[in-house]
């Protein structure tokens, strides 16, 4: 046939591999490449185009001559483990997406004079723990109690997460590949990471994640860019790997939620006591642990005791009020407001193209009207 093709048999099986299976798991689903990878047939270019898909692979790479060599961008810490040299393709996916996105809004920021961010890497030669926490708190204008005046910590986490996009620091909350529900981000796989700019820093947070473990790496992440230090990670049952940056960032993220003087005092009104801990700090119970833990009220035993029963608590909580929700709410936390807002007004000034704004977004026509003229 006249538009049939060759392919390297090798990018064929490079290709299903880098998707995350094997070559029977995969026929099962696309059995024309039993044909391929056998001889018998070869596929024709709208075939090709259709396997390109459902491998998330850019088309043009199925007819190079070997498989290109892909690095992980950033530095991939595992808990139970050193730095990881391989995470999957969905993940890989997702810090290519958010790197395109940093660049354009860097270029886009210089173009107009906005000046480098202060604080970005500001503390990237110091270990004060109790420092860095400081001048987090002063940069972000948040008072050392700041969440006592919330009712909940879920109103405590959105008033830092408005702080923290007020000062340039585009955050974002997403449990899939952009807006593609069949390609979720498992949580042990990444909880979240975070590329350092000093025009531009973007956080990433996995909205799979329970809600009430999302603070402790929103306040992780931005210890990181305080150290000027691009990372991702899975913090596996809230614990960092064993690397000094992590451990580091881990002990500032504690430290601003859970200032160790005032636990100390709390703890000692109501010992063993999570729920109390928890409303004082407005922070969640699955935290206040944490803190326990690394202050040594209670045992390593104890704290993953603790975080089993909790975590099946909330996933039977998550899964009894179900997915769904606003499509333009969970945009918005997908895109980031402040991200948003400099697309939106590059394409009002004439200095972005619509085609050009549809693929930093994720959004096309309708949608990308309606969001940016109605919610945003």
């Amino acid at each position: 046939m006249r538009n049939e093709v060759n392919v390297n048999n090798n990018m064929l099986t490079w290709a299903i591999a880098r998707a995350g299976y094997d070559v029977p798991a995969f026929a099962e689903k696309f059995p024309k490449i039993l044909d391929w990878l056998e001889g018998q047939k070869k596929p024709t270019v709208k075939q090709l185009e259709e396997f390109s898909k459902k491998v998330y692979l850019p088309f043009g790479y199925l007819f190079l001559p070997q498989p290109p060599q892909e690095k992980v961008p950033i530095p991939f810490f595992r808990t139970n483990g050193n730095q990881a040299e391989k995470i999957s393709v969905n993940v890989y996916d997702t810090i290519l997406l958010l790197q395109q996105r940093q660049d354009w809004l860097k270029n886009y920021l210089k173009d107009n004079d906005f000046q480098r961010l202060p604080y970005v890497g500001k503390y990237s030669n110091s270990n004060d723990v109790k420092a860095i926490v400081a001048d987090i708190r002063q940069t972000l204008q948040l008072p050392e109690n700041w969440a006592s005046r919330f009712k909940t910590w879920q109103e405590a986490q959105d008033h830092l997460v408005l702080h923290i996009e007020d000062k340039g620091i585009i955050t974002i909350f997403n449990g899939i590949v952009e807006n593609n529900t069949h390609r979720p981000i498992p949580v042990d796989e990444c909880r979240g990471f975070v590329l350092v700019d000093e025009y531009a820093p973007f956080m990433f947070v996995n909205n799979s994640d329970f809600k009430s473990a999302q603070m402790f790496t929103i306040v992780h992440e931005l210890a990181h860019i305080w150290t000027g230090h691009s990372a991702g990670f899975d913090f596996r049952r809230l614990q960092p790997a064993n690397d000094p940056i992590e451990i580091f960032c881990d002990k500032v993220a504690a430290e601003f939620l859970v200032p160790e003087q005032e636990f100390n005092e709390v703890w000692n009104h109501r010992p063993n006591n999570f729920t109390y801990a928890s409303r004082y700090f407005k922070v969640s119970e699955i935290v206040i642990a944490r803190r326990a833990l690394d202050t040594g009220k209670i045992t390593r035993p104890q704290f993953f005791d603790f975080y089993e029963e909790y975590s099946n608590r909330e996933f039977a909580k998550k899964e009894s009020q179900g997915s769904g929700g606003d499509f333009y709410a969970t945009t918005k936390k997908r895109i980031s407001i402040t991200f948003a807002s400099h697309v939106n007004q590059a394409v009002k000034s004439g200095n972005l193209l619509f085609r050009d704004a549809y693929k930093l977004t994720g959004l096309k026509g309708d949608t990308f009207e309606n969001f940016f003229s109605k919610h945003l």
